[in-house]
C-alpha cells in the first residue's frame, strides 16, 4: 500500500484536519505571559491549533489534530495538573495517539511535547526553557531547530520572540506544501478580576500568500492602536505630555493610518493645542471627505468643546471639494 493511500485512509478514519503546522508554546519569564504561535498550510488555523488561557497555560495541538487536546488540557492545567501530566493523561485515552502532535506549557513553566511516531515527516519537536517548538510534514528537519535557536535568541517581548520563531522556520524551509494561515495568542500569566485586560493579544491571518508577514504586520499595527488607548488614558489623567508621547508612537508605528491620525488631531484640538492638530486633520481632510463629515458628531459626544466657531477652524481646513461633501 503506498504511503499516499494511508495517508488518505488515516484521514478519513480519524476524521481530523490535516494540520500540517510549526508552532511555539512559551512563558515569558520575565512578565509571566503565555503565548502561542502557528503558520500552516491550512486554511484559517487560529480556531484550531493555538489555545491559552489567563493564569493556566497555552496548547498547541495539530498533525491529524485532536482538537480536544486544547481545551481539555486548560482545563485539566486550571485545576493544578503540571503540563506534564495533563499531556500523558490526555494521551493514554487517545487510541490514535501516534498520529498527533502536541505542546503544553503551564503558568509556571512547565513544558511538555509529543509528536506521535506516525506523524507526517519531517516531523519533530525541541523543548528548551519554557517553550517548546514542534512542527511537521516539513520540507526538511531543520526547521523546528531554528525555531528553538532564533526564539532563544531575539530580544524583544513574547510577541517579538515568538514570531521571531516562526520567521526561522519559514526561512528554513517550512511546510512542505507553503504557506497560508497563521496566529498568534498571548494571554496573562496570572488571571485578574478583569477578564478583558487579561487576554493579551489574540490575532490572525485567515487565507495570505505571507501570513507570517501579515501577522507581524498586525502585531505592529495591535501596538499602534495601544498606544493610542494608552494616550486616551493619560489625557484623561491630565497627563498631557505622555499622551503626546503615546499618540505619536501609535502614529509612528502605523504611518499610513488616517484613523490612528484623526484621532490624535482631535485630542490636540480639545487640549487647546490647535497649531499642532492643524497639519494632521489637513492630512486625513485631503484623504477622505468622510472625515470632515465625522468632525462635528464629536461634539455630543464630549469629544470637542461645543464651541461653532472652533468647529468651524478644522472644517476650514479642509480641501474645498471635501467641505461641498
Amino acid at each position: 500500500m503506498s504511503t499516499l493511500i494511508r495517508i488518505l485512509i488515516a484521514l478519513i478514519l480519524f476524521s481530523a484536519p490535516a494540520e500540517a503546522t510549526f508552532s511555539i508554546v512559551a512563558r515569558d519569564p520575565e512578565t509571566g505571559d503565555l503565548g502561542v504561535a502557528v503558520q500552516s498550510h491550512y486554511f484559517s488555523v487560529g480556531p484550531i491549533v493555538p489555545w491559552a488561557e489567563p493564569g493556566v497555560g497555552a496548547v498547541a495541538t495539530q498533525s491529524l489534530v485532536e482538537v480536544s487536546y486544547g481545551p481539555r488540557g486548560l482545563q485539566m492545567m486550571s485545576s493544578g495538573r503540571g503540563a506534564k501530566q495533563t499531556l500523558e493523561e490526555l494521551l493514554s485515552q487517545d487510541a490514535n495517539k501516534d498520529v498527533r502532535q502536541v505542546a503544553m506549557i503551564d503558568s509556571r513553566g512547565e513544558v511538555a511535547a509529543w509528536t506521535g511516531k506516525k506523524c507526517i515527516p519531517a516531523a519533530g519537536d525541541r523543548m528548551g526553557a519554557q517553550y517548546s517548538v514542534q512542527a511537521n510534514l516539513m520540507s526538511n528537519p531543520n526547521v523546528w531547530p531554528a525555531m528553538a535557536i532564533a526564539y532563544e535568541n531575539t530580544e524583544g517581548d513574547l510577541a517579538d520572540r515568538l514570531l521571531a520563531a516562526l520567521e526561522a522556520g519559514q526561512a528554513a524551509g517550512g511546510d512542505i506544501r507553503g504557506q497560508q494561515s497563521a496566529a498568534i495568542v498571548i494571554v496573562k500569566g496570572k488571571r485578574s478580576n478583569k477578564p478583558w485586560a487579561d487576554r493579551v493579544m489574540d490575532l490572525r491571518v485567515e487565507d495570505n500568500p505571507r501570513p507570517i508577514a501579515e501577522l507581524k504586520r498586525l502585531v505592529k499595527t495591535w501596538r499602534a492602536y495601544r498606544n493610542v488607548d494608552q494616550g486616551d488614558a493619560y489625557a484623561t489623567e491630565g497627563k498631557i505630555e505622555d499622551a503626546m508621547k503615546s499618540y505619536a508612537e501609535g502614529a509612528r508605528l502605523a504611518p499610513g493610518n488616517d484613523e490612528i491620525i484623526f484621532w490624535q488631531a482631535a485630542s490636540l484640538w480639545q487640549l487647546g493645542r490647535e497649531k499642532e492638530a492643524t497639519p494632521l486633520f489637513r492630512k486625513v481632510f485631503a484623504r477622505d471627505h468622510r472625515w470632515v463629515e465625522l468632525v462635528p458628531r464629536l461634539v455630543p459626544a464630549g469629544l470637542l468643546k461645543d464651541d461653532p466657531e472652533s468647529i468651524k477652524r478644522i472644517l476650514a481646513l479642509a480641501p474645498r471639494r471635501a467641505r461641498r461633501g
